[in-house]
């Protein structure tokens, strides 16, 4: 796999919220870890990223509401902001996909002639997913580190429940064999981004 000089970084979410009891429990706790190494990859090398931040619009309910803490980066990733050497973008988005943030993240894609993403961050089964699936559906190559990235337990109709790691599975199955993504580790896109620099 190559990942290409200019392949974009989506860093989706990646909000103190998210570390409250409200979501339950989690998984892949290396998920921030690696994350991080691929901040600082992409900003080594010059390479575009994008910072998507979800700016809630259910009031007082949500730990990603506006005007709260939960809403703000986590530290690692406000520390990284602005420090690359390529371009950098941030899109705020009240839905699950950050195609549909402002500003457009596929006009500014599309104006650097980026036709490769990478997508890391948090939820794998929401926000992730939901990128992913219409980032393919509108002709880009998507590549989903599963180990960059994490999800919660859920309870669903019919007293069906599934936990953080079967969603994660169930999110790798669906992009990967429907061909929405390719699904692969941190360690492939690190080896896959000494491919791309020439």
């Amino acid at each position: 796999m190559e990942i290409t000089e200019n392949t974009a970084l989506v860093v989706i979410d990646v909000q103190k919220g998210f570390e409250e009891e409200f979501w339950g429990k989690r998984n892949n706790p290396a998920a921030e870890e690696n994350i991080a190494a691929l901040i600082d990859l992409w900003q080594e090398t010059g390479r575009p990223v994008v910072f998507v931040r979800h700016d809630s619009v259910e009031g007082s309910r949500s730990p990603l509401r506006v005007g709260y803490e939960g809403n703000a980066f986590k530290d690692f990733v406000e520390e990284r902001r602005g420090k690359g050497s390529g371009p950098e973008l941030l899109v705020t988005k009240s839905v699950n996909s950050a195609f549909y943030g402002e500003p457009s993240l596929d006009a500014w894609l599309s104006g650097r002639e980026i036709g490769q993403i990478v997508i890391v961050g948090i939820q794998t089964n929401m926000c992730n997913e939901t990128t992913a699936r219409m980032g393919g559906n509108l002709g880009y190559e998507v590549v989903f580190p599963l180990d960059a990235m994490h999800t919660f337990d859920l309870e669903g109709p019919f007293g069906w429940s599934r936990s953080a790691d079967e969603l994660s599975q169930a999110t790798a199955v669906s992009l990967h064999g429907g061909r929405f993504a390719k699904v692969v580790t941190t360690e492939e896109v690190v080896k896959g981004a000494s491919v791309g620099v020439r």
